[in-house]
């Protein structure tokens, strides 16, 4: 059992060295008798781009009650590049299927949220081509409720991982799962969470953003999970 008495509060951004201050990466990287980085080798590049996003998105408290506990479990998780890739794909189908209908539903673009919601599971980028007509409609159907306070909506949705979501797209191999996950995040999610931090207070948004938390880190530890094998 790794000792993490000696790491300090997780906080946000990357630092220079040790004193001052440590993210997740940087903190993965100290443990494991790495040079100081943010960008561990011991870590797959794809977990590791999601939890570098996701730590500077959360509140302090919240970041260490989510991650901290990860640390371990993250040293040794690079693989192979099949490896890598399938955990772009864990990443983008929890973006497209369950981030984005999540605030759909709560700007009350129910039908929009359905569509994507009832997507097969994607198991490979090569199914992007055809769930983009599924995407483009939501997109089309979310516009119609974007909401003026942009800064609100975008506020709401770092809180709820919505970087977190947009680092995994970032991750995504190939043009056809940019294309899909640009698709999904660019129009309809932010502009579900704009309607939603328009017309309800921060308050209202709370249980969708920790519900959204746990999804987020129940997505980690698929990854995590993930071997070379293939299971």
């Amino acid at each position: 059992m790794l000792d993490l008495s000696t790491i300090p509060p997780l906080a946000n951004g990357s630092h220079a060295k040790p004193e001052d201050g440590m993210c997740i990466m940087e903190a993965v990287a100290f443990i494991a008798r790495e040079p100081w980085s943010d960008h561990p080798e011991c870590v797959c590049p794809v977990i590791a781009a999601f939890l570098r996003v996701w730590n500077d998105a959360l509140p302090g408290d919240e970041r260490n009650a989510l991650l901290r506990p990860l640390i371990p479990s993250l040293i040794g998780t690079r693989g192979s590049k099949a490896l890598a890739h399938r955990r772009a794909v864990l990443s983008a189908d929890w973006l497209i299927r369950v981030y984005t209908p999540t605030w759909l539903r709560l700007a009350k673009l129910n039908e929009q949220a359905d569509a994507l919601a009832s997507l097969p599971e994607i198991i490979d980028f090569a199914q992007c081509p055809s769930i983009m007509p599924a995407l483009l409609a939501t997109r089309d159907g979310a516009s119609a409720a974007r909401a003026a306070a942009w800064d609100a909506a975008w506020d709401a949705a770092r809180a709820a991982t919505g970087a977190a979501a947009r680092a995994a797209a970032g991750t995504a191999a190939g043009a056809a799962a940019r294309a899909a996950a640009r698709a999904a995040t660019g129009a309809a999610a932010w502009d579900a969470a704009g309607t939603a931090a328009w017309d309800a207070a921060r308050a209202a948004l709370r249980p969708t953003r920790l519900d959204l938390q746990q999804s987020a880190l129940r997505l980690v530890e698929r990854m995590i999970a993930a071997t070379d094998d293939g299971r």
